[in-house]
């Protein structure tokens, strides 16, 4: 048992990060092999799982909504605690890799959960989002990607590789993640954590490592 919690986390995020590369590219393999997906069964707990889940899916992000709002703000005085935002609309959102002044237009697929995914990682563990915010580590390369923008981005990409807006499951990394999350709420938070980290880290931080530039 781990001592120190962040270690502990830091660990499920490396484990999470690694099964979900080799499950995904079992996936692939599926793919290119036959066209035709099978479907899983689900016990009742995991059906009640994927439908909260997509329950939360299916909410798109709205700068009308009240609690949309708090949670764009919560998000900017947890990543810059000490310099007052000028407002929703703003040329300071541009600080965290928003493609504009406005960050709600770059939600899209995303949705809210995009956002409540990265308010998690930016309460929880401040120094590696901001580590990965500012490229503190490693090579800087000619090319950079836009930061909060890829972070919407890649929880869309989860939501696409483990199907999770289809009725059953129809690939084996979809059942067995909805196996998982059946036992742990907060799973899909913890593997778009490990997806982030992930690839903007090793392959979008510092594409020059890959040849991309």
């Amino acid at each position: 048992m781990c001592d120190d919690a962040q270690i502990c986390f830091a660990e499920v995020v490396a484990g999470s990060a690694a099964w979900l590369s080799r499950g995904l590219s079992c996936v692939c393999a599926q793919r290119r092999e036959s066209d035709a997906r099978p479907s899983f069964d689900l016990t009742p707990s995991e059906e009640e799982c994927l439908q909260r889940l997509q329950n939360r899916i299916d909410i798109a992000y709205d700068s009308s909504i009240p609690e949309h709002q708090e949670a764009l703000r919560a998000l900017w005085n947890a990543v810059f605690p000490e310099e007052e935002l000028q407002g929703l609309i703003s040329e300071q959102w541009k600080e965290m890799g928003w493609q504009g002044k406005d960050p709600s237009t770059d939600f899209r697929g995303g949705g809210f959960i995009s956002l409540e995914n990265l308010l998690f990682f930016a309460r929880h563990f401040p120094k590696s989002f901001k580590d990965l915010l500012w490229k503190q580590e490693g090579d800087r390369s000619a090319w950079e990607y836009p930061f909060a923008v890829a972070g919407v981005n890649i929880t869309f990409m989860l939501i696409q590789m483990l199907d999770l807006e289809a009725v059953k499951p129809r690939t084996m990394v979809g059942a067995i993640f909805l196996k998982f999350l059946s036992g742990n709420a907060s799973l899909f938070r913890v593997f778009a954590l490990s997806m982030f980290i992930m690839f903007l880290w090793k392959f979008i931080s510092f594409p020059s490592h890959l040849g991309l530039v």
